[in-house]
């Protein structure tokens, strides 16, 4: 199938964001025949998000989930992608980090003895005129950070440019499909992927995955002075944006009953800027988004098990940015070559979940 105009097509993918433009991209770069659909919204995860690969987490400052791989591989997927767009994307940085007492000033003096990401502790003098700390900081490198909404609008007008996608919201009760294909209002497929973030919790094919979505709100500030050579952390992340500007965030919240920013985090962010910075700061903006997180924090990829012409590239959670560009790859190398998904991450997993799903 490769007809655009007469609206048959190898694969509709429904969603742009991370997940959405790299596989349609990976299978366009195949000679795959796409069309996505996405109606674009403000406070996507995707759009919100920080745009930074840290290779590692939490506070025991452990490696990321197969960092070794998703690293070089990012660097690789974003580097080529925005020489054929002629933007720049990606850049390593490193991340300063200030331990905010002395049990975590102890865990990153001994980490950085095993890890070669870690160093510990760095001059700290030339931080005083910037920062109020009590204990010298460590760095984290490199990190890596993307420029994810130069990214998304870049690929979305070369998508409108060829008439590869359109602006509009899925609606469910207009697909039927059999294990062969898959018919969309006048669109016809050999297979549909759902690459649409939180919505895809609400899909009658995949709402029994353990989707656990929680919201995230995020602060853009200009810092004049400050240097933009790093990331800063100390509870939360300063991360240059653009010029003097810089993301401030994230929040994690489990428990919400709405997707909009509130003024107990602007209030937060600002006290804690008060405390921490020894330069002016503005706020300029502050906006909240859900991410498509699971109780797995691993990814959903794969085709449906009962279902082959459904397919799923989603459950990135926090991890986006490293995760979106190898999982498309792996997902676009099953559906065209058979090859092997992850086992953590390859929806097969879920084979028994997903057959009391109810499709009829």
């Amino acid at each position: 199938m490769a007809d655009i105009c007469g609206m048959q097509v190898d694969y509709l993918i429904i969603g742009q964001g991370l997940c959405g433009s790299f596989l349609s991209r990976y299978l366009l770069e195949a000679g795959c025949s796409v069309l996505v659909i996405d109606q674009p919204v403000e406070n996507s995860a995707s759009r919100i998000a920080s745009g930074i690969i840290n290779p590692v987490t939490g506070r025991r400052l452990v490696r990321t989930w197969e960092i070794e791989q998703l690293m070089p591989f990012a660097w690789e997927a974003y580097s080529s992608w925005g020489e054929q767009l002629q933007q720049s994307l990606i850049r390593k940085i490193s991340v300063l980090d200030f331990p905010p007492n002395p049990s975590m000033q102890q865990a990153f003096e001994e980490r950085a003895a095993e890890d070669t990401y870690l160093q510990y502790p760095v001059a700290a003098d030339e931080w005083k005129p910037f920062f109020n700390f009590l204990f010298p900081p460590g760095l984290i490198q490199p990190a890596l950070s993307i420029s994810i909404g130069t990214l998304l609008t870049a690929w979305r007008k070369e998508l409108e440019n060829r008439q590869w996608i359109r602006s509009e919201v899925f609606e469910w009760n207009d697909l039927t499909y059999s294990d062969s294909e898959v018919r969309y209002r006048d669109i016809i497929a050999k297979k549909i992927i759902f690459c649409d973030g939180v919505n895809g919790q609400q899909l009658p094919c995949f709402q029994l995955l353990p989707f656990a979505p929680n919201k995230g709100e995020v602060i853009w500030a200009r810092i004049p002075g400050l240097p933009d050579s790093h990331i800063y952390k100390l509870g939360i992340h300063i991360v240059p944006w653009e010029g003097d500007v810089f993301w401030i965030g994230s929040s994690y919240e489990w428990n919400f009953t709405h997707d909009q920013p509130t003024e107990s985090f602007r209030n937060q962010i600002e006290q804690t800027l008060k405390k921490w910075l020894r330069v002016n700061f503005q706020i300029l903006d502050h906006r909240a988004a859900i991410r498509p997180a699971n109780l797995e924090r691993r990814p959903f990829i794969g085709l449906h098990p009962h279902h082959p012409s459904l397919a799923i590239l989603n459950g990135m959670g926090t991890k986006g940015c490293s995760l979106a560009p190898w999982f498309a790859r792996e997902l676009a190398n099953h559906l065209l070559l058979g090859t092997p998904i992850h086992p953590q991450a390859d929806i097969a997993r879920f084979t028994k979940i997903l057959g009391k799903n109810s499709l009829e």
